[in-house]
């Protein structure tokens, strides 16, 4: 599906969009739910992501898919390995099996577990057999990706023993590390995390609890950037969201007031208004504990025609794409200045934006949307614009709904 994006006929003052559960705490929950049964899910994420996650937690045997989702290859390599008498494998998308799962692997082996590679060391597709899972005590490299670290902090309390787990090196996106062991404390499960020690202490069943997901964050910022491409006054109303979130992309409440963009809570909902023109001329940010923002955050800067320079980028290298390297092709298409790092970029800042450019998401549901905010300033054109479902499938009816021109072509 490629589209033709224009900007609204009206003005968006007085928006609302109902944006459902977040995908990282939907598929934290839902494993956790694998584990102990009678744990109930509100507000569960409709995206692709949580969906092949629920269908993969349901197999005991033969091939699990998980396509182009990144968590679900991570949570339930643990899962699965720590499952015993079920055996299965477990691969994905072509660019899932170029994503690197070897430290995540090692750790598990030396924990007992029974994993073996099926093509490339190191990479999918996996073949797992389950086993009981007495050991309880591993390292692992904190600075690649914080879904291995909760991947494996996910099963420990189902785990005889539990697990204390050592993070050697600077440990990054820690608000996703906190976020899981917030869910284990929320059904009873007791953890700590002292310094670079994570302990999660064995609990054999759990109370009936219900988890209530907040809506995504992540989906959140491409709204953000909307209010800062439009004049003063604009307001969007998010719904559900709280101000006190177990999400590390919630610092774009912070992040988007240099925008001019005000944050403002009332009961579940947020209101997101323009109540000033950026004054900036460049900013700088270090995205280490909120990566996923860095696509929006540099087309927002590029649409209002501001410098940055976003640090804390390394592990955009291993996503869905190398999301570095797609900011850099796509932003210079538009006419950006734009140089990249394997872990930084820097935009300078610019006065113009070209109009009716393509726009390619290389299998990226942020692409798609990153990008699309763009609309606000000039025509544009998404390529594989279907490829949002990944983790946001009413986003382009969401788009409709504030008067943006959606054409299919």
């Amino acid at each position: 599906m490629r589209l033709k994006l224009s900007a609204p006929d009206k003005a968006l003052l007085n928006s609302s969009i109902q944006i459902t559960g977040s995908k990282s705490e939907s598929n934290r929950s839902l494993l956790l739910q694998a584990l102990y049964p009678n744990i109930s899910i509100e507000n569960t994420s409709n995206s692709d992501d949580a969906e092949v996650m629920q269908k993969g937690l349901q197999m005991t045997e033969g091939v699990v898919d998980i396509h182009h989702a990144g968590t679900a290859m991570r949570f339930l390599t643990s899962y699965f390995a720590s499952q015993e008498g079920k055996e299965v494998i477990l691969t994905g998308s072509k660019r899932m099996t170029e994503r690197p799962i070897k430290v995540l692997v090692e750790a598990l082996r030396k924990l007992g577990a029974e994993i073996k590679y099926l093509e490339q060391e190191g990479y999918p597709p996996l073949k797992i057999k389950g086993k009981k899972l007495t050991k309880s005590k591993v390292n692992l490299p904190a600075d690649i990706s914080s879904q291995y670290i909760s991947s494996l902090l996910l099963t420990a309390p189902s785990l005889e023993n539990g697990l204390e787990l050592e993070l050697i090196g600077q440990v990054t996106s820690v608000p996703y590390i906190k976020m899981t062991l917030a869910l284990l404390e929320q059904i009873g499960v007791s953890t700590s995390f002292n310094g670079n020690l994570i302990k999660v202490m064995p609990k054999a069943s759990v109370a009936s609890t219900q988890l209530v997901v907040e809506s995504d964050w992540s989906s959140a910022s491409y709204f953000y950037s909307i209010v800062a491409l439009c004049e003063v006054g604009t307001e969007i109303t998010l719904s559900a969201y709280k101000k006190s979130s177990l999400q590390g992309d919630s610092v774009l409440a912070e992040i988007y007031l240099d925008f001019g963009v005000e944050t403002v809570f009332n009961h579940n909902k947020m209101t997101l208004k323009k109540i000033d023109r950026c004054k900036l001329s460049i900013v700088k940010y270090d995205l280490s504990n909120a990566p996923d923002t860095a696509q929006t955050i540099a087309v927002t800067c590029f649409g209002l025609g501001l410098g940055c320079h976003l640090t804390g980028l390394h592990t955009l290298k291993i996503k869905e794409t190398d999301r570095l390297e797609a900011l850099y092709i796509e932003l210079s298409k538009l006419g950006a200045l734009i140089s990249v790092t394997d872990k930084a970029l820097t935009l300078e800042a610019s006065t113009g934006i070209k109009s009716n450019v393509s726009i390619d998401t290389y299998n990226d549901h942020r692409m798609a949307m990153a990008f699309a905010p763009l609309a606000i300033k000039t025509d544009i054109l998404i390529n594989d614009a279907g490829v949002v479902s990944k983790s946001y499938p009413d986003f382009w009816k969401h788009m409709k709904a504030l008067k943006f021109k959606v054409t299919e072509l």
